[in-house]
C-alpha cells in the first residue's frame, strides 16, 4: 500500500501550510534558519522535506553535504528544481523511512520537523541509530483540540493521513530519546494562529 504522503499534490499542502489561519509555513520557515546555523556540524539531513521550505537558509560557505529526504519523489524533483543553485551540496533521497532505513547515510545533524508524527517514536530511534548524528533537531505539534490538521479548504486532500498519523508526546519523544544515547539541550515553543503550538526540541548524542 502506497504511503498516503506519495499520493498529496505538494501545491495543496503547501498552499494549506501557508494560510493565515495557519501559518505553518512561514513559522517553520523562521525556526529552520535557527536550526541550521545552531551548531558545528558540515552535512545535515532533513527529513521529510517536501517542497524544500527553509533550504534558502543554507550557506554553501558552511555545508559540504545536505540530505533531503522524502518519500514522494514528485516533492523532490521539485526540491531539484527550485534550490538548483545548491548543486554540488544537495543531495535529494527518496526513501521510505518505515521500512528502508538502512538506505540512509550517516550524518553530522538530522533535522525532523513534524515528521515523527508520520512514523513514530519507534522508527525514529531506529532513523537516528542508522544516521548516527552528533545532533537532533524536531519540530513536534502540539493540538489543543482533537483536530492534528487545520481546517482549511485543502483538508480533505489529508483525509488518508489518518492512517499513520501519532500524537507525539514532548516527555515520550525525551524518554524514547535517552534510549538511544540523546539528552535535551534546547527547547523552544511557538504559538501557532490557529490554538495549536511548536515544540522545537535538540538532542545531542
Amino acid at each position: 500500500m502506497k504511503n498516503p504522503w506519495e499520493e498529496i499534490p505538494l501545491s495543496d499542502y503547501e498552499k494549506h501550510m501557508k494560510l493565515d489561519s495557519v501559518m505553518q509555513l512561514q513559522v517553520m520557515n523562521k525556526l529552520m534558519k535557527g536550526q541550521f546555523n545552531a551548531y558545528p556540524v558540515s552535512n545535515i539531513m532533513i527529513l521529510g522535506v517536501a517542497g524544500g521550505n527553509g533550504l534558502e537558509h543554507i550557506s554553501k560557505d558552511k555545508f559540504e553535504r545536505v540530505y533531503a529526504v522524502d518519500v514522494n519523489s514528485a516533492y523532490l524533483k521539485e526540491v531539484t528544481r527550485r534550490y538548483f543553485y545548491l548543486d554540488g551540496i544537495l543531495e535529494c533521497l527518496c526513501i521510505n523511512l518505515i521500512n528502508e532505513t538502512e538506505k540512509l547515510p550517516k550524518a553530522d545533524m538530522v533535522i525532523a520537523n513534524l515528521l515523527i508524527e508520520y512514523i513514530g517514536y519507534e522508527c525514529f530511534q531506529k532513523v537516528i541509530q542508522q544516521t548516527n548524528p552528533k545532533y537532533v533537531s524536531c519540530i513536534i505539534q502540539i493540538n489543543v483540540t482533537d483536530n492534528w490538521v487545520s481546517d482549511s479548504p485543502y483538508l480533505h486532500v489529508f483525509d488518508r493521513l489518518e492512517q499513520v498519523h501519532h500524537q507525539i508526546e514532548e516527555t515520550t519523544l525525551e524518554k524514547a530519546m535517552l534510549i538511544i544515547g540523546y539528552h535535551i539541550i534546547k527547547t523552544l515553543e511557538h504559538m501557532l494562529p490557529n490554538g495549536k503550538k511548536f515544540i522545537q526540541i535538540d538532542f545531542e548524542r
